[in-house]
This record gives structure tokens, C-alpha cells and sequence, in this order.
């Protein structure tokens, strides 16, 4: 087909341009027939352009343009005018022209979509998906695309100025399952035997460092076969980095040199560095999480020693229990009535508690229906730990220490939104330092990493691994942003010993070492650098920036909650031949 190809892109043309001769290439976004005129909004990528046709001006073009639906193609050629005096469109950059139409050509129809391509769309996330070349035509999926491109090349160019080299690491690796499942690749060249795809590079980039690449990173696809959520795919895409000669302030300053440049470049914001460090523990005991949203206050409070004479019953067996009793302090919720101290019981009873205590302040007093078991002293104290002032509610929880902890982290949020306490303009990002290294499995009865075997103990917690594993802290840290985990990495073991040692603390014996991670193991025997590094999930980054609540939003032909891709069936059945080829008998 011969066509007009454009001089002009449909976001491009301004009052500037009144005069000029154009020839403009889009999709039909709105057609307009007001009977002596018809308007044409014409939409590509950049933007909307409105063009006029008139019986009057061309005859033929406006005989064409009755011909026109919602996601023709089209490539219209006319004359840049500006628009009458009260009839400019402030909501669109080109909003104070329109193209009077010489040319029309349809370069392909297209049947009546089943959605709208517009932003604001009320139909369900499975027809988006199955339709995603429809989607990914709309404005805000466009925009998100877009500034994920961006950041992708704010990425390289920081990494490239900062003296680090991108490295490919291979697609198809030798499964070594450690968390998630791997996804395998059947050989057809090596009947019965299987590569994986990487879930991460971790292994590949540490044979870096030992290769002399001191300085590497990578924005790679990454692989795990694990139920998924929101903010989880099959296939993610991570920005790996790793670093020889590294101690955990140089990986913190080279990722705080980073996020100082997107947030610069991509929202337009100057932070403030260095970003506050939260031991884990604090974090946990502050915000009921290690992924703490600190764009408001609403710290937890343990109130234990206050109550550790009272005669109140549940309170009194939590503590003689080993447990602890916690709670927040709401802000000018004393007036809340007795139904919405009832959801709020309920909610925390749907997380696993056995009951909300609440206690309202006012006139310098703190009243609760239970008030009878404390004394006047005791519900004092209470008021000062607390920090309260009339008009607040204090709720507590008593339990296990983990139980409660992880009860009112949820309660902090959930309240944070009902309370309107979050900024969804901010962005607050911290580090998590000091996690533990190990945690002890009761299922297995065995010992585990909390992030994986290659994590470094903190040298001066070396002489616990003999006497007391769970009090070993790592030299892991986690960057989140808004309550979210962003970022996490560790500096790596890279002394053979030592491995060998925490392989044996985790049940690995030198057998499952050896055909886990040989080749890593091997490599160490010729001059390992001390290392260590981090990695970013790119998806959540950029879903982030965008303020979007998915990160399929950000991926252009991502998967279902059931890892579906309902475009184009995948998965499905293949040919029995290709199953032949690969000596592979499906099971029914």
C-alpha cells in the first residue's frame, strides 16, 4: 500500500504551525458528525490532534471521513488552522489548532473494539488482558510503558558513568532450587536431562567477581514458578548489581546514587540522603513489618511493663506466657462509636487475634469498658507511653510477641488509609539492616537462610554460629520505598570455611553442595574477591513511579493471577511430535 507518510506526529503541532501544509498518521479516536462538519480526533503515542473535514473545502475527503469508525487508521493530509476563539482545548497540547482536511486515505478498518480505548475504564483486568494490544493503546498504559523505558535508560547511563559493565548472564542454567520452583527446559540433545531458567542471576554475577568484573550490573528477566499476587510474575525483570571490595556502605552509597537520579529525572524530586537505617528488629517492634510504610507516624507501643502486676486475666497470662502487649495510639478516634470499635476488633480478629482492649481519652481521663481491672495509676502510664490526647483511642493486643507484632503492622495500615494519614504524593524510602541469618523451620526441623546460603554473617556475631544460630545477624539489607521492598542484597561469604560452615548449620551436605552449587564452590578454590551486591525488582520500581496499583500495569504482556497469558493461550498442549523429540510422556 502506498500512503502519505507523516510530517508530523498528532501531539506535535502547535499555533505555531498555522499555515503549514501536514500530513498527520493515527488511529480514529472520536468521530464527530454535526452535520455540515465532521471532527476526527486523531490519536498515535504522542498524542490527539483534531482534524476538520468540510463539504465545502473537499468534497471527497468529507465523503471518506463519513466512512470512518472508532480505531480506523488512517493518514490524513490538510492545512494547520487555528480554532475559533472560545473553541481551543486547554486539556490538550494541541488544543489551540485543528487540520483542515485536503487528503483522507483508510490505511485499515477495524471492528468496533470491546472496550474504549480510554483511561477510565470499568471493565475487568481478564478482557484488558485478552485484548492487551487494545489496552496498550490507551493513554495511561501508554505513559507507563514509556517511563519504564526511561528509567531503564537512566539506569544504564548511571551504572555505565559509574564505572560498572553490562554483562548478559545465560538463559537456560543448571537447576538449583532454593526457595521458589524452577522452571525447566528439557535437552533435546541430552535426553532426561533438564536446564533451568534463572530465577536469579546470584550465582553467575558472584563467578563475575571472581572473573575480576568488579563492577557489574545487569536488567535482566528473571524466572520462578510461585503463586502469584499484585506485585508478583512468573517472569520479572530485575537491575543486578554486584561489587568486589565492597563493604555495605559502598553498595549503599552506589544505590542511593541511583535513586537520587530517577527520582531527579523521572519525577522531577530531590530527596534527602543518605536514606535513614532501621535495624530489623526495631522495625518490626515500630511497624509490625520489615517493609515498614514510613510516610506516617502510628508507631506500635509496647506497653507490657506497665501491666506486668495487673490483675486483668488476659493480659496477665499473655505475659506469664512469654507474650507481650502492644498497641497503637488513634489519632482523635475517641469518638469512634461502638460499631466501628467492633470492625475494628473483627479485622484484627480476622488476622489472628483473640480480641481488641481499647481505652478512650478525654478530659486528662482514660476510660475503657474493662477500666475496672487497671488502676488509675496503671491507665496513667498508659496515656504517657502512648503518647495520647484527648480525643485519641488506644487499641492494644496481647499475644506472642511475632503474632502481635504482625497484627498491628496490619492494623497501622489499614488505619493509615482510614484515617487519611498517608501522603500518596511522597516518597519514603529506607534501609532494613541487621536481619537475622538463619531461622529455624519446624517443619523440617532444620535451620534456614532468610535470604540465601551465601549470605555473610556480621563478623562480629561469627562466634554464635557455634552456640547460637538464631542470633546471627547478616550482612543483608532490604531498601523499601512506601511499603514496599524494592531492593535487597547481602554481602556474600566468600571464604571456603566459613560456606562450608553454614552449609552444615543448614543440613547441606558436602554431596549437595557439591551438585547444587559446584561450580560456584569451584571457582572459589582460585581467588574469590570479598563481594557482595544487591538486586532491584524493576516491575515494582517502575509501578511505583507511576503510582499504578499492579505491576502488570507496567509490563507489557504480562500474566494472570493463575500465570495465564489470556492473548495468545499461553500455556498450551504442543505438538506430540516435539514431546517425542524431547523423550517426554505427559501424565493424565
Amino acid at each position: 500500500m502506498i500512503f502519505k507518510k507523516r510530517t508530523h506526529t498528532c501531539g506535535e503541532l502547535r499555533a505555531s504551525d498555522v499555515g503549514k501544509v501536514v500530513t498527520l498518521n493515527g488511529w480514529v479516536d472520536r468521530r464527530r458528525d454535526l452535520g455540515g462538519l465532521i471532527f476526527i480526533d486523531l490519536r498515535d503515542r504522542y498524542g490527539k490532534t483534531q482534524v476538520v473535514f468540510s463539504p465545502q473545502h473537499n468534497s471527497q475527503a468529507y465523503q471518506v471521513a463519513k466512512e470512518l469508525k472508532s480505531e480506523f487508521v488512517i493518514s490524513v493530509t490538510g492545512r494547520v488552522e487555528r480554532r475559533p476563539k472560545g473553541a481551543e482545548n486547554p486539556s490538550l497540547p494541541t488544543g489551540e489548532i485543528d487540520i483542515l482536511a485536503d487528503e483522507v486515505q483508510i490505511l485499515s478498518k477495524s471492528e468496533t473494539p470491546p472496550f474504549l480505548i480510554e483511561d477510565d475504564l470499568n471493565v475487568s483486568e481478564e478482557l484488558r488482558l485478552k485484548y492487551r494490544y487494545l489496552d496498550l493503546r490507551r493513554p495511561v498504559m501508554q505513559s507507563n510503558l514509556i517511563t519504564r523505558h526511561r528509567m531503564a535508560q537512566v539506569v544504564r547511563r548511571y551504572f555505565d558513568e559509574n564505572g560498572f559493565i553490562e554483562i548478559e548472564t545465560s538463559f537456560l542454567v543448571k537447576s538449583t532450587p532454593e526457595g521458589a520452583r524452577d522452571f525447566l527446559v528439557p535437552s533435546r540433545l541430552h535426553p532426561g536431562k533438564f536446564y533451568a531458567l534463572p530465577q536469579s542471576p546470584q550465582l553467575y554475577k558472584q563467578i563475575l567477581m571472581v572473573a575480576g568484573f568488579d563492577k557489574y550490573f545487569q536488567i535482566v528477566r528473571c524466572f520462578r514458578d510461585e503463586d502469584l499476587r499484585a506485585d508478583r510474575q512468573p517472569e520479572f525483570t530485575q537491575i543486578d548489581v554486584e561489587m568486589s571490595f565492597v563493604t555495605e556502605e559502598d553498595v549503599f552509597n552506589i544505590v542511593e546514587g541511583l535513586i537520587f537520579r530517577l527520582m531527579k529525572e523521572i519525577k522531577g524530586i530531590e530527596i534527602q540522603l543518605p536514606f535513614p537505617r532501621i535495624p530489623y528488629v526495631e522495625a518490626i517492634e515500630k511497624y509490625g513489618t520489615d517493609k515498614p510504610d514510613l510516610r506516617f507516624d502510628l508507631e506500635i507501643v509496647n506497653a507490657t511493663d506497665i501491666f506486668k502486676t495487673t490483675e486483668f486475666k488476659i493480659f496477665r497470662e499473655a505475659i506469664e506466657n512469654g507474650g507481650v502487649i502492644c498497641g497503637l495510639n488513634l489519632p482523635g478516634c475517641a469518638n469512634f462509636s461502638r460499631k466501628q470499635i467492633d470492625e475494628l476488633t473483627n479485622f484484627a480478629k480476622d488476622l489472628g487475634a483473640s480480641g481488641l482492649v481499647h481505652f478512650k481519652v478525654g478530659n486528662g481521663e482514660v476510660e475503657s469498658p474493662v477500666a475496672k481491672y487497671f488502676t488509675k495509676i496503671s491507665l496513667q502510664k498508659l496515656k504517657e507511653k502512648m503518647n495520647s490526647k484527648d480525643g485519641d483511642l488506644i487499641v492494644l493486643i496481647s499475644d506472642q510477641p511475632q503474632k502481635v507484632y504482625s497484627i498491628l503492622g496490619n492494623l497501622r495500615l489499614e488505619m493509615g488509609r482510614r484515617l487519611n494519614l498517608i501522603d500518596e504524593e511522597q516518597f519514603k524510602f529506607a534501609w532494613i539492616v541487621d536481619f537475622p541469618l538463619l531461622e529455624w523451620d519446624e517443619e523440617e526441623k532444620r535451620w534456614v537462610s532468610v535470604h540465601h546460603p551465601f549470605t555473610s554473617p556480621k563478623l562480629e556475631d561469627l562466634h554464635l554460629l557455634d552456640t547460637d544460630p538464631g542470633k546471627v545477624r547478616a550482612r543483608a539489607y532490604d531498601l523499601v520505598l512506601n511499603g514496599n521492598e524494592i531492593a535487597g542484597g547481602s554481602i556474600r561469604i566468600h571464604d571456603a570455611e566459613l560456606q562450608q560452615k553454614i552449609f552444615k548449620l543448614l543440613g547441606i551436605s558436602e554431596d549437595e553442595a557439591r551438585k547444587k552449587f559446584g561450580f560456584l564452590l569451584e571457582a572459589f578454590k582460585y581467588g574469590a574477591p570479598p563481594h557482595g551486591g544487591i538486586a532491584f525488582g524493576f516491575d515494582r520500581l517502575v509501578m511505583l513511579f507511576t503510582g499504578m496499583k499492579s505491576i502488570r500495569d507496567v509490563i507489557a504482556f504480562p500474566k494472570t493471577s493463575s500465570a495465564l497469558s489470556l492473548m495468545d493461550e499461553a500455556p498450551s498442549e504442543v505438538d506430540p511430535k516435539q514431546l517425542d523429540e524431547l523423550h517426554i510422556q505427559v501424565k493424565r
